[in-house]
């Protein structure tokens, strides 16, 4: 299912003029020459622009992060695959499976929904994992570690923006009708693209129980226009 909408919008960047006709040139000219030594002050003495110039060395740098969460959960030898999650996976409650320590679980949930904000392509697979907090059982554990070695398998992969896009938004949207296996609710699935830009994205179960795809679409289709609109 796709939204399109055009948005012609023109911005006026020049400045208001604001200069009393009754004040002194050389008074607004020493005032000026004030202010731009004290932003250039502000500038040098701001910590920031270390690390935004030497982004390779930041601790926050993507790839450091990706390698740091690997190690913190013994997975920095773990061999790399190409899909977050099997496609015949179906996640319960498993009642009757081997529990684990819900600590090391959540802690590692709380590691892949940090990424989810520049990776959109484990977004769903992490928000299926999240479900099982609570009561985490081995097989839920075995799904949340594949996730990593896909994270692993794939670090290469990036966001592109490229400079000089245009500004037509374009919303994807699809749902999965009863894809939740604990309580049948669907799964409705958003992104939307600046130009060819992806700008943001979200997978989230729908708030009703429906009986029928059509049905399910329809909640769909009511979530990715207020989206577009929003974007707007």
């Amino acid at each position: 299912m796709r939204v399109e909408e055009s948005l012609n919008v023109k911005f006026n960047e020049s400045p208001p003029s604001k200069s009393p006709p009754l004040e002194d040139d050389d008074v607004l000219e020493n005032e000026n020459i004030e202010r731009q030594e004290k932003d250039l002050e502000i500038k040098e003495n701001e910590p920031l622009n270390k690390e935004i110039l030497n982004i390779k060395e930041s601790k926050d740098h993507p790839l450091e992060t990706v390698i740091e969460m690997l190690k913190k959960f013994g997975l920095e030898d773990s061999k790399p695959i190409k899909t977050p999650m099997a496609s015949e996976t179906k996640l319960t409650r498993d009642e009757d499976g081997e529990p684990i320590d819900d600590t090391i679980y959540r802690g590692m949930i709380g590691s892949l929904l940090y990424l989810t904000a520049s990776r959109p392509n484990i977004m769903f697979s992490v928000y299926l994992c999240a479900h099982f907090q609570e009561a985490p059982k081995a097989s839920h554990l075995e799904v949340v570690e594949r996730i990593f070695r896909y994270i692993k398998g794939t670090s290469y992969l990036r966001l592109w923006y490229p400079k000089g896009t245009g500004v037509e938004t374009i919303v994807y949207a699809d749902s999965d009708h009863a894809r939740d296996y604990v309580d049948r609710k669907s799964i409705s699935g958003v992104c939307t693209f600046m130009g060819c830009c992806l700008t943001s994205w979200f997978s989230k179960k729908q708030i009703t129980l429906v009986i029928s795809t059509t049905k399910s679409e329809y909640v769909l289709a009511g979530k990715a226009c207020q989206h577009a609109l929003w974007m707007k």
